[in-house]
């Protein structure tokens, strides 16, 4: 296998067995995750990581029979293993009657140690329950996953400064190398580069440094120009997208600081990182992402209050960032009161065969993620679009029978889209206007042609998370009254670990 390893290119996780060896299993992988959960006997009384050390080192042939499993996601061993070890690049895995062993072919075909983890995932958390599918469970489990995401973060450090502040251990060592850096690079693909959209405003504003949102796939197609004082945040649900992945090599091998934010802690990109957030927002089963995205935007808002909070000017900012995050799962609790509302809304979108989205400002993250969900589960042609550029080109899309979503919370960019609202009922536009509860601006709208979706008001930076709660619900109800597959979209994968030739080598510098 060694030598076989050595002449495959590009990704793969590969299982080999053999009518010659019928009880050994060989496990190997480079790109794509791969991971081995074992069934330790003396374990079976501990069902969390405070039992035990949560690392604890591989031992080989230590003479007790194991249960070893291969998976390429952890989510998959929950209901079989207790413990869990992430294969790296060019690993091999010899497995035999219970023990195991692991070689590495780039290291001279020698044995090395990978740590294992206790794995502490309930059950519970990888079934339905009482939902009827797992992209409806995580959408009503987002007050819990932002509560969790938030947990132990939030503290009263400092006395006199009135309010909580925020607490990040991992990234306590590099907050004055990230404050003195050239600019900051959020780098991310599909919602997670919606999540980095969603919050860089906040980050700006709060920072003053320099902060810009590349697509990975895109960044890599530029070779984007990186050096070695900027500060490079990946972000990711899963750790292991491809295109993510080669761009934090990409930026490793520039000398920029690499910061993680991931979902699970054990990732290429949790591992590959100088440092990072864990997002802790549970399993997210469903294809498509949902409590994973909104707790990727509070994470890096509490990023941006991390690094400003010490910062006299920022206090009061700060402080009401803080109060604006405590608030949010009871914001988000009242938001998913609508559940049947918004079903009625998407009842009157069934037999349409386009959608558009109109969002500006912090919410123009909000309009491309509503129209990626309406996409992934709706199968529907859907395009979020920045409203600022409305007359460049979408306006002449907008006629009687095409249907557009606008999103007009209260925020600074609230008249500029009351602006929008009557251009596009001028032209017969079929309206859906998601707004604040009590806006009678927005109340007086509804007997022309128009049906809104009403929200709670939190602080601006802090809506969109409210407001794609709403989208997510809608476009939820859309595909299941169209008959989709709602946790499983054709021709879609949860991870997207396999990159157009990603074993590419990186283009010479010029």
């Amino acid at each position: 296998m060694m030598e076989v390893i050595s002449q495959l290119e590009g990704a793969f996780a590969l299982l080999v067995t053999s009518c010659h060896y019928p009880e050994e299993l060989v496990a190997c992988k480079r790109g794509s995750p791969l991971v081995l959960g074992i069934r330790d006997p003396t374990l079976e009384g501990f069902a969390t990581t405070a039992a035990l050390p949560s690392l604890q080192p591989c031992k080989w042939g230590a003479g007790a029979t194991h249960e070893v499993f291969v998976a390429s996601d952890v989510t998959a061993l929950v209901e079989h293993a207790n413990r869990v070890c992430v294969l790296e690049d060019d690993d091999v895995a010899c497995i035999s009657r219970g023990t195991f062993a692991i070689f590495n072919s780039a290291q001279a075909a020698s044995k090395v140690a990978r740590d294992m983890q206790m794995l502490d995932v309930e059950v519970e958390s990888i079934m339905k329950g009482n939902f009827k599918h797992f992209m409806q469970k995580e959408i009503f489990q987002q007050a819990e996953s932002l509560t969790q995401t938030m947990q132990g973060r939030l503290r009263n450090v400092v006395a006199h400064i009135p309010g909580k502040q925020v607490v990040l251990g991992g990234l306590q060592k590099y907050v004055s190398a990230i404050c003195r850096c050239r600019r900051v690079l959020l780098i991310a693909c599909g919602s997670s580069y919606h999540a980095c959209l969603a919050a860089r405003q906040t980050m700006e504003e709060l920072t003053h440094l320099a902060i810009t949102c590349e697509l990975a796939s895109d960044l890599m197609d530029r070779q984007c120009t990186i050096f070695r004082d900027d500060t490079c945040i990946f972000v990711s649900q899963s750790g292991e997208t491809a295109d993510t992945l080669q761009a934090l090599r990409y930026a490793k091998k520039k000398g920029a600081l690499c910061i993680g934010i991931t979902n699970v802690v054990a990732s290429a990109i949790a591992r590959e990182t100088e440092c990072g957030v864990h997002v802790n927002a549970g399993c997210e089963i469903g294809v498509a992402s949902t409590k994973a995205y909104t707790s990727q935007i509070v994470v890096l808002i509490m990023v941006a209050v991390k690094l400003s909070q010490d910062a006299i000017s920022k206090i009061a900012k700060c402080c009401a960032m803080t109060a604006a995050l405590e608030e949010l799962p009871r914001a988000v609790t009242e938001v998913l009161k609508l559940d049947g509302r918004i079903q009625c809304a998407a009842e009157s979108l069934k037999d349409e065969s386009s959608l558009l989205v109109f969002g500006r400002g912090y919410n123009y993250a909000t309009a491309l993620e509503a129209a990626l969900k309406v996409k992934e589960v709706a199968l529907m042609h859907s395009e979020g679009i920045l409203a600022g550029e409305m007359k460049h080109g979408p306006l002449a899309l907008v006629d009687e029978s095409m249907p557009v979503v606008v999103v007009a919370t209260r925020d600074s960019m609230y008249a500029k889209m009351h602006s929008v609202i009557a251009q596009l009922s001028a032209r017969g536009a079929h309206l859906l206007v998601l707004c604040n509860s009590n806006d009678k601006e927005m109340e007086a709208l509804a007997s022309l042609n128009c049906q809104l979706i009403q929200v709670p008001w939190c602080e601006p930076s802090v809506q969109p998370v409210i407001n794609i709660i709403a989208m997510q619900l809608l476009s939820y109800h859309l595909a299941v009254i169209r008959g989709h597959n709602v946790d499983q979209p054709r021709n879609l994968a949860k991870s997207v670990t396999v990159a157009d030739a990603c074993n590419e080598m990186l283009a010479p510098e010029p």
